[in-house]
């Protein structure tokens, strides 16, 4: 990543995209709304960066319409289906904020929350939204709960839904994290795992109305568990160590 300077922008917005082309222009409305209306963005700017994961829907030529049409936003295009985290960790390297809010395209986040999650960064490095009153389907749900517990019982990370897109990062912490294949799943046990500060805030969920989850059994439940046996040999092996004064 490269390092923020004096002029660098006081937020970068990260979304990885992947097929969400009709829910592309009301998505950038909210996040615009609710980023102008930020204290810090009266002196500093914010940027919007968009991923976008081998879309083949037009969300690729929508996505370069609307950056056109708004200096704040730039994207990114890879040249095929890389998956999310490939997504998200070539948004995190190309961002330049102080901090880093990830979201995903679906609209079943209300940006507005990203509201309840900012002030939070004065005392934690990372805060994690928490979906209380989930609105997906049966399998997506049941499937995300068990992950979510099996998880937990194992990385101990304390928190309840570490599927949630909606994140807010400060900029140490993914200078810190290696990501790899699955491992955006175990954001908050990463981040403790260095040492940094996690929590969490209850935050709205919307049904999906336009496009199609990219998640089921398989890749959600099933996946995870295998990136878990990975998590858990990190967390025996990372590095721990402080210098002494002289």
């Amino acid at each position: 990543m490269t390092p923020p300077s004096s002029s660098s922008p006081w937020a970068s917005v990260i979304i990885p995209i992947k097929d969400e082309r009709e829910n592309l222009s009301p998505l950038l409305a909210g996040l615009f709304k609710v980023m102008d209306s930020h204290e810090s963005s009266r002196s500093r700017p914010y940027e919007i960066l968009f991923v976008d994961d081998g879309s083949s829907d037009g969300s690729s030529q929508e996505l370069d319409r609307l950056a056109a049409q708004h200096p704040q936003v730039r994207v990114f295009h890879f040249d095929r289906n890389y998956g999310k985290t490939c997504a998200l960790d070539a948004g995190f390297r190309q961002s330049s904020g102080e901090i880093i809010i990830q979201i995903d395209g679906d609209l079943q986040q209300d940006s507005e929350d990203i509201l309840k999650l900012l002030p939070l960064t004065s005392s934690y490095d990372l805060v994690c939204g928490w979906r209380q009153q989930r609105q997906d389907g049966f399998v997506k749900m049941i499937s995300s709960r068990i992950a979510n517990r099996v998880r937990n019982h194992f990385t101990h990370d304390g928190v309840h839904d570490t599927g949630c897109p909606l994140k807010v990062f400060r900029r140490p912490v993914l200078e810190r994290i290696t990501l790899y294949e699955g491992m955006h799943r175990f954001f908050p046990a990463l981040a403790q795992m260095h040492g940094f500060t996690v929590t969490e805030v209850p935050v709205r969920h919307y049904p999906r109305i336009h496009g199609l989850s990219k998640y089921g059994m398989g890749n959600r439940l099933f996946k995870s568990l295998y990136d878990l046996i990975a998590v858990r040999w990190m967390q025996h092996r990372v590095l721990r160590y402080k210098m002494r004064d002289k």
